[in-house]
């Protein structure tokens, strides 16, 4: 314990590991609820407040070294339009209830936390690396034996996807539901291993070692089950997406069938996702259909009206037609008639600041739509500017074979592959805002800023 106190670059290496396991891994349990909403704060925000006050207290750069970082500028940039929002919501539009709003705004500084977290704690010590990189695999494979528990032996599953159940309250799998495994609901999961998969797929085809390689690929293949489990189908677009960009930026053009054969193999025992793939696709085949009925239609009274049997006809009665069964996709009629015109008319109101944060309740399943509402155009301009520097940043590393090489190179293309696949994502979910998702993305973005940075130098 001695050992830790004088070495503070250490303590920080094992609260940057605790947040790493407790967050992915820890469930949603309730610590202090909040009036007025069924959010929480948890066990895991205080290891975060804690974590940061140490970062303050040995690690502080100072304000004037801590804004040369572009990626870091955009970020309060970020959150000052956040402010500024909150304060058009609370005294112009009259659209938020204000500490609700003002929770929701330091909510979106603790993800950013993580960030400043990663990128010391890369920089302060040689290996640490390859010691959170065995973190993320060990986490694969605690979130995979819940899973499995949760399908086949009745583990209870911890969600928080409405007041009821975000109070804790334990339930189990029943045939043809969703497997969350730690995590706060299927799509937080299936998003983190959209982002955590291109890191494992990268490492499998660059790192030496039998041992080492049998050990990613049964990694891989776990963390497909868990995928394919979620039956998110929009997340297994995404992880294609994620995973064939990931490849190209190591050039590894050969490993792209292979994956992509695989991963469909997969895909194809999911009698679940299946069956929601059909079902979005009778919606889709369904409604062209019901269009050429009714040009067939519109076409048919043209040419009748000239008709002599039209004529003789029209006064006969005509039985009632059968309606058409009507096909709807539960989850694509929530975005576009209810959540998605829900943001767009908050974005309406003022488009420049938005309605202000939790304005637009607690799910919008789009994330830039979201952000259009709640913070306005400047928001989500200020959001986007920091991915703009981040990828900025990649640039002066590129190509990433001739900068980095081992687990950096897989680390980083893995990361920055992932991007695409996010970016998908985050059009019908809101994963910027799911806190399970966004610490450890944030976390392993500033991992890899440090990495850039070392290797930039």
């Amino acid at each position: 314990m001695q050992k830790l106190i004088k070495s503070p670059e250490t303590l920080l290496k094992y609260l940057v590991a605790g947040i790493l396991i407790a967050v992915p891994l820890y469930p949603k349990f309730p610590f202090i609820r909040i009036p007025g909403t069924f959010v929480s704060v948890r066990l895991e925000d205080l290891l975060l407040i804690l974590s940061f006050i140490f970062w303050l207290i040995f690690f502080f750069p100072g304000i004037k070294n801590f804004f040369k970082n572009d990626i870091l500028r955009a970020i309060i940039i970020f959150l000052g339009v956040g402010v500024i929002s909150l304060f058009s919501a609370i005294f112009v539009t009259q659209t938020i209830t204000p500490h609700i709003g003002i929770l929701h705004w330091f909510r979106r500084i603790e993800y950013f936390v993580p960030l400043v977290l990663g990128m010391t704690v890369i920089k302060k010590l040689a290996g640490n690396l390859n010691f959170f990189f065995k973190i993320i695999l060990l986490i694969i494979f605690f979130a995979f034996i819940y899973g499995f528990g949760q399908r086949y032996l009745s583990w209870p599953i911890i969600i928080t996807q409405n007041q009821e159940y975000s109070k804790g309250v334990a339930l189990r799998w029943m045939s043809g539901s969703h497997i969350n495994s730690t995590f706060a609901g299927h799509y937080d999961l299936a998003t983190f291993l959209v982002l955590v998969l291109p890191l494992v797929i990268t490492s499998l085809f660059i790192l030496k070692g039998k041992l080492t390689k049998v050990f990613l690929a049964g990694t891989w293949l776990i963390s497909l089950w868990l995928l394919v489990n979620t039956a998110s189908r929009i997340s297994l677009v995404s992880y294609l997406i994620a995973s064939t960009f990931s490849l190209v930026l190591i050039k590894k053009y050969k490993a792209i069938p292979i994956v992509i054969l695989i991963s469909i193999g997969f895909i194809g025992f999911s009698s679940n996702l299946q069956e929601r793939y059909g079902r979005l696709w009778n919606v889709v085949r369904e409604r062209v259909l019901e269009i050429k009925i009714l040009d067939n239609l519109v076409a048919d009274d043209v040419y009748a009206q000239d008709s002599e049997e039209f004529l003789f006809k029209k006064d006969k009665p005509s039985p009632t037609p059968t309606p058409v069964p009507v096909f709807e996709d539960r989850s694509s009629s929530i975005r576009l008639n209810v959540e998605w015109p829900r943001a767009l008319r908050a974005f309406s109101k003022n488009p420049l600041l938005g309605t202000g944060y939790s304005s637009i309740t607690l799910a919008t399943d789009n994330d830039f739509l979201r952000l259009l509402g709640e913070v306005g155009l400047l928001g989500f301009l200020a959001f986007l500017l920091i991915f703009v520097n981040f990828c900025t940043a990649l640039l002066k590393v590129w190509p990433f074979p001739k900068n980095f090489e081992g687990l950096e190179l897989a680390f980083v293309a893995g990361i920055s592959g992932s991007l695409p696949g996010l970016f998908l994502n985050a059009v019908f979910i809101d994963i910027f805002e799911a806190s399970k998702f966004a610490i450890i993305f944030w976390l392993l973005i500033g991992m890899t800023i440090s990495l850039i940075d070392k290797n930039h130098e």
